[in-house]
Parts: structure tokens; sequence; C-alpha cells
């Protein structure tokens, strides 16, 4: 989108810093340790004998229909969750944030969870990629909190 000159441009300062200021000023730093995740309530769990949790994930869409009925392969498939993980999903109830969950990590798993909050905050954000994790404090962009059933 081009930018007419004239509108944007402050004398004496260069477009570009201007362009920045604009935006930087309408777009509110929200910090990730603030947020409240819970397990979506879309994918059932299950523990295992060995006390890991395991989400069940339904294999949907054209291709993985013709590979359940071509190659036998099957309807849901069990993504089992190391201790550091089920610990971690055990702990997101959408009552305690990212900050509080880390310090629970830190004191039940000590120096073996460092780096804790890059370690931590990587895999929430890798679970709720995935879906199997939503914020229960953090606004989507229609401006109301992403929330599922």
């Amino acid at each position: 989108m081009l930018y007419n000159k004239e509108v944007c441009r402050i004398p004496g300062r260069p477009l570009f810093q201007n362009f920045t200021e604009m935006h930087m000023a309408k777009k509110e730093k929200e910090n990730f340790l603030d947020y409240r995740p819970r397990p979506n309530r879309l994918f059932t769990t299950e523990t295992n004998d060995e006390g890991h949790v395991e989400i069940m994930m339904e294999n949907r869409g054209f291709y993985n229909w013709l590979a359940q009925k071509l190659f036998r392969k099957p309807r849901f498939s069990h993504i089992e969750l190391d201790d550091f993980g089920t610990f971690v999903w055990h702990q997101m109830d959408g009552d305690r944030t990212v900050f509080e969950i880390g310090q629970a990590v830190k004191s039940e798993f000590g120096e073996k969870a460092e780096p804790l909050y890059e370690r931590l905050s990587k895999y929430i954000k890798i679970l709720h990629d995935n879906h199997f994790v939503v914020y229960v404090n953090k606004q989507t962009t229609g401006g109301k909190p992403e929330n599922n059933p």
C-alpha cells in the first residue's frame, strides 16, 4: 500500500520513522507471561499407564480419509506428552498465568527446566498453534476474548 508522502511526513523527520511511530502507537504491547492458557475442550485427553497425558486428535480431511482407507491409518492420533509437558498441562486451568505456571515448574523440576521461560513459552505457543490450548484472557483481532466451548 502506498502512502502519500505529504500526509505522512513531518518536516525535519524521515518518512520511515514517522510511519513506524504511527503504527506503534496503535499496537499495544501484550506480555505473554500474563496470558492464562487452558486446554481446548474440543480435544479429549487421557492419562496412560506411565502417568503421561495423551491428547487424542482426530485425523480429518480428504487426504487423511484416503490414508485411512488405503493404508489403514488410524482415525485418531494419540499425542503423548513427556513429564515436563504433563506437569504443565495439569497446571493450565485458565486461572493461572504463564508466569505462575513457570514458578510451579521451577519448584517441581528445578535446574532441569532451565532456560525456564524460553522453553515454557515456546512449548505453550506450539500447543496453541496446534489448537490444543486456548488463552482465556487474550484479545483476538475482533476485540473479543479467545474462548472455545
